[in-house]
């Protein structure tokens, strides 16, 4: 009897070890799932926020060469301005980055490449200002408006990322999530660096 009875102990001591190996196992599946569809889930959520913000930023560049065109013709003494401009614009459509690619060097020559047609519309839209007769050009006034209101949601859809990339970054280097992000692949993304006045819109109301 004792025999018997000392074998059913076992046996329910090694049914109660394997539960428990199956439970710990199981939470740790769940945890390492939800960490991965997190981190997933953040992942997506920078993607978007790119997303928006090269719309923005191409929206800015499809609306230059209408800016050229209208004012080419009244403002002929700018044509430096104007070659500058579009010289400007092609070197920053050039540059394009995949959500991906975020990496802190390749978002910093997209920023100088944009920064440099910011800097470029904002000296031909100050040049302009010697130039009344625009205003009486059909559409200019919708152009300049349109321009204002890009520089604006640029401005808008980069904070947005910086906030969003944020959420990632702490997500992807807390512990223990980053056994995780290690496991599958995830790493910090860059954001967008403050420079001097990036945190105001350039100014391209010239009708004061």
């Amino acid at each position: 009897i004792y025999i018997t009875n000392n074998s059913t102990k076992e046996r329910i001591m090694n049914k109660t070890t394997k539960w428990i190996v199956i439970g710990i196992v199981a939470l740790i599946a769940i945890w390492a799932f939800a960490g991965y569809n997190g981190m997933v889930s953040a992942d997506e959520d920078v993607t978007k926020a790119w997303n928006n913000v090269q719309s923005d930023y191409q929206r800015r560049a499809d609306l230059i060469p209408n800016l050229v065109e209208t004012t080419k013709e009244a403002a002929k003494r700018e044509q430096g301005i104007l070659e500058a401009v579009v010289n400007a614009r092609a070197e920053a459509t050039s540059v394009q980055l995949t959500a991906d690619e975020l990496t802190e060097e390749n978002l910093k020559k997209f920023q100088q490449a944009q920064s440099e047609l910011s800097s470029s519309l904002s000296r031909l839209l100050m040049s302009v200002e010697a130039y009344p007769e625009l205003e009486s050009i059909r559409g200019y006034g919708e152009l300049r408006a349109s321009l204002e209101g890009t520089e604006n949601r640029i401005k808008e859809s980069r904070n947005a990322f910086n906030e969003t990339v944020a959420v990632y970054n702490k997500k992807v280097r807390s512990f223990p999530n980053n056994l995780i992000a290690g496991m599958f692949g995830f790493s910090t993304r860059a954001g967008f660096t403050a420079a001097e006045g990036a945190d105001q819109a350039p100014k391209v109301d010239f009708s004061e």
